[in-house]
């Protein structure tokens, strides 16, 4: 029988705490230069979040040029840019070549293994960390290891709840890369943006990225919030395809972009949603809202959809009017009854106007639990090039919990691989710095 209040401790030169793919690739940077490593995860299995990435096709990465890659991360590209340019997207593929997984582009310049799944790709990676080439050394991992915080001071024993009871390890260097607090199921819950701050680390508030959006109600139908009960029963779940959304926040900054979201029984999510989810957060926390137009047909003129709109229609109902004439029907139809009131949709000018900017307004994020990333996190002022903490040498950051955000399309997975690199070559020259 355990007992739960036993401690056992020992020494390490270098503690990762953190399976995701920042916290695999620093491993396998310093397994291959001969550092002994030793990698801690709260789950069973690493890699969970993962692998739930992959289940719809594992987006490695993106094959548009580098100068317009690192524009993705926003405020934070000139930190990102020395990492991508050093480790960055061709690298990614490349890497996944080494484990003998091919890859592909896509039409929408997104890359993938040419098999879609993440599966063969974690385990030909987990087999390389645990049997490394010759001259590597091989990684040893624990698994069911909670991170608690340092016993004492930041700089003394890492603490862990673990299944034989708590352990402390004390390491000469320790990464950590712990993910954000998005899917906490999955091990990304942000409990450790306390004990950092609590070290003196500054941090961000950790917010949803890649996100859906709840809508505000719509004075056609009397609701407050939400979309109308009709629209929601009807349509939620059901894409818009073939869309565009504009949006321009307080501060001046616009959104433009072509592509596909998705009605929620509350609200909206999808990658288009997506994209434009940092400027419609941000604008929210200002001013308690934040609007963006619809534009329900952006390969047609606002000219051709009026004179389309004004045709005679006869003894057509305007449904089938707009279905001939235009092509819209099903949510896009719906969407324009939703927002719109009789004296809109039978004044033709109006009417044109709203198929071309139907403007929606949201009033809060989803919950950081069921977003694809988040925001916040460690900034970059506490961190030198290397991401150590300059404040506590030794302590080295990594992958989401990082104080950066970028949309879907593989960005912010190239960037947590490219830091887990960083971290593992500055945690390196530490380690060698140490004994010199």
């Amino acid at each position: 029988m355990t007992d739960s209040n036993a401690v056992s401790s020992f020494n390490v030169d270098v503690a990762i705490i953190g399976g995701g793919p920042a916290g695999l690739m620093a491993a396998e940077v310093l397994s291959r230069a001969g550092v002994a490593v030793h990698l801690f995860d709260a789950m069973p299995s690493v890699g969970r979040k993962f692998l739930l990435a992959g289940k719809g096709g594992l987006n490695l990465t993106h094959a548009e040029p580098l100068d317009s890659f690192v524009t993705r991360f926003g405020t934070a590209q000139d930190r990102v840019q020395p990492m991508l340019q050093h480790w960055g997207p061709q690298a990614v593929r490349d890497w996944a070549a080494g484990l003998g997984i091919d890859t592909f582009v896509g039409t929408s310049n997104r890359v993938f293994p040419t098999d879609m799944k993440a599966a063969p790709l974690l385990r030909a990676w987990l087999h390389r960390l645990r049997h490394p080439d010759e001259g590597g050394v091989p990684v040893v991992f624990h698994m069911r290891h909670r991170w608690q915080g340092w016993t004492g001071s930041p700089g003394g024993p890492l603490s862990f709840n673990a299944p034989s009871g708590q352990v402390q390890i004390q390491a000469r260097a320790t990464v950590l890369a712990l993910g954000g607090a998005s899917w906490a199921r999955l091990g990304s819950d942000g409990a450790w943006l306390p004990w950092l701050e609590a070290a003196g680390v500054a941090v961000s508030p950790l917010l949803p990225s890649n996100c859906g959006f709840d809508v505000a109600g719509s004075a056609a139908h009397g609701v407050a919030q939400g979309w109308s009960s009709h629209f929601s029963e009807r349509f939620a779940g059901q894409p818009f395809k073939s869309v565009a959304i504009r949006a321009t926040d307080s501060q001046g900054q616009q959104f433009h972009r072509k592509g596909e979201f998705v009605a929620t029984a509350t609200g909206v999510e999808g990658s288009l949603v997506y994209a434009a989810s940092s400027l419609l957060r941000d604008e929210i926390a200002r001013n308690g809202q934040a609007s963006f137009d619809i534009d329900l047909l952006p390969d047609r003129s606002a000219e051709h959809v009026l004179a389309q709109v004004r045709h005679p229609r006869g003894s057509r109902s305007l449904s089938s009017h707009l279905k001939s004439r235009l092509g819209l029907d099903g949510i896009k139809m719906g969407i324009l009854r939703e927002r719109l009131d009789k004296d809109a949709m039978n004044d033709p000018v109006r009417l044109a106007a709203s198929i071309k900017a139907l403007p929606v307004t949201v009033c809060t994020a989803r919950p950081i639990d069921e977003a694809i990333s988040s925001a916040g996190g460690v900034r970059w002022a506490a961190l030198n090039p290397d991401l150590m903490v300059q404040a506590n040498p030794g302590l080295f950051c990594a992958g989401e919990m990082l104080d950066w955000e970028a949309p879907t399309g593989g960005y912010l997975l190239t960037a947590c691989l490219a830091s887990g690199v960083a971290a593992g070559e500055g945690v390196r020259r530490w380690i060698r710095g140490l004994s010199a």
